[in-house]
């Protein structure tokens, strides 16, 4: 059954979350806009944490994961609406115990770890008392896991660890790294890698550098060199040549939540650029008399709504499923999400002026990220061949040498069916 309706309960939440985010999180951003992922000094400490027990007490912490985990086990499309929100502001992920990439890191740790990797590693992240980080990315392939050369070798009763990573989001603040490696070169392409649990602070785990996005003076992806890391065997995560499979299970609700909370984004410049075409006057009236910025307000409208349901609907479709039947939706809400953001936010900063380029309005700072928008959690371009692919295989050629709409054939073979001479 598909319903468009939200239960008044779960409405009830929403609500709460919106006021809570708008009055009490984002004005954080305005003041402490650079620290929702660094660890709390005192001053932050008095401020951060009263918030998140109010987040607790109204039972919406760390909602992405299951009752025996402390979450309130929701599916997909509840956790989408909440990440409608909570896109609005940097600082409410935090405040709401959902924060990329500790959210991911967190439920693999819940669904392949042991019992003492939970304690060790998901407690403490769970109770917001850490940071992680996922090591995956590699300078010379990228997101491509069939090119990675990071290397983890069984020594004695532990592995060693070497090789090179490349934008491993929040390492320097991280307590801990899950960092993916070639176990067996020789195996599958997708079977050669498994996952470690690396606490920071491991000789051997070397942060070349830090390294900032446009638009951010500080650091916050890391160069990492992986020089003879040990660890023991209590390190691996699932089982050896797992990580391909513990991979997908991590990024595809997570995709979701961060589709969502590109539509908070979006819907912000949208209501900018409204807001301005009725109050930036003219000589012949206000923007918004002009066709041209109405084509631009009812184009970013329509996008905006597409983008949404698509959404939505994956979200429903997993929820009524799993994340594996719900991979093609997926990918297009990934490749949506780049395109929507770009388009809206260019229009909104256009019809700005040079109100729109400077730094008194968050559009600017928007505008930056668009780029990155399109290559997170892998490039655009992936993302449209895996469509494709799949698409592709409810599709047949053609059986002869004309397409089956080839009009002739299909004239005469109507007249055929029905006895009319040609």
């Amino acid at each position: 059954m598909w319903d468009f309706s939200t239960e008044s309960e779960f409405q009830a939440k929403l609500d709460w979350m919106d006021a809570f985010i708008r009055d009490e999180v984002e004005p954080l951003d305005l003041v402490f806009g650079g620290k929702a992922y660094e660890p709390l000094d005192d001053e932050l400490r008095t401020i951060v944490e009263p918030l998140k027990r109010q987040v607790r007490e109204q039972g919406l912490w760390a909602c992405h994961l299951g009752p025996d985990l402390g979450g309130q086990g929701y599916g997909q499309l509840k956790l989408a609406l909440m990440n409608e929100l909570i896109g609005r502001s940097p600082w409410a992920s935090v405040i709401f115990g959902c924060q990329a990439p500790d959210t991911g890191n967190a439920e693999i740790i819940a669904m392949y770890g042991t019992d003492e990797q939970k304690a060790r590693y998901l407690k403490p992240l769970l109770d917001g008392e850490c940071f992680s980080a996922y090591s995956m990315t590699e300078p010379h392939a990228g997101a491509d896991p069939r090119l990675f050369r990071t290397r983890a070798v069984r020594d004695g009763d532990g592995w060693v660890i070497t090789g090179e990573k490349y934008f491993t989001s929040n390492a320097a603040n991280a307590s801990f790294l899950i960092v993916m490696a070639v176990t067996d070169p020789d195996a599958h392409p997708y079977q050669r890698m498994s996952m470690f649990l690396v606490p920071a602070g491991t000789p051997g785990v070397e942060i070349v550098r830090d390294i900032a996005t446009m638009g951010h003076r500080d650091g916050g992806h890391a160069h990492i060199r992986y020089d003879d890391a040990r660890v023991g065997a209590d390190a691996l995560l699932g089982e050896v040549g797992g990580a391909f499979t513990i991979s997908q299970a991590r990024l595809g609700g997570g995709r979701i939540h961060h589709s969502m909370r590109t539509v908070a984004a979006v819907k912000k410049a949208f209501d900018m650029m409204c807001e301005r075409a009725l109050s930036r006057e003219t000589h012949d009236g206000n923007l918004a008399g002009k066709q041209l910025v109405q084509a631009a307000i009812a184009d970013s409208y329509i996008e905006i709504q597409q983008f949404r349901l698509l959404i939505l609907h994956t979200a429903w479709l997993i929820d009524q499923s799993s994340t594996k039947e719900a991979r093609t939706q997926i990918a297009a809400c990934k490749v949506a999400a780049a395109r929507v953001f770009h388009d809206v936010v260019y229009r909104a900063m256009h019809l700005h002026g040079a109100l729109g380029v400077s730094n008194d309005t968050p559009l600017a700072r928007l505008w930056q990220a668009a780029p990155l928008m399109g290559i997170m959690d892998g490039p655009t371009e992936v993302h449209q061949a895996s469509i494709a692919r799949r698409v592709l295989r409810d599709h047949e050629p053609a059986p002869g040498r004309w397409p089956t709409e080839y009009l002739p054939d299909k004239i005469a073979a109507a007249r055929e069916k029905y006895g009319v001479e040609s």
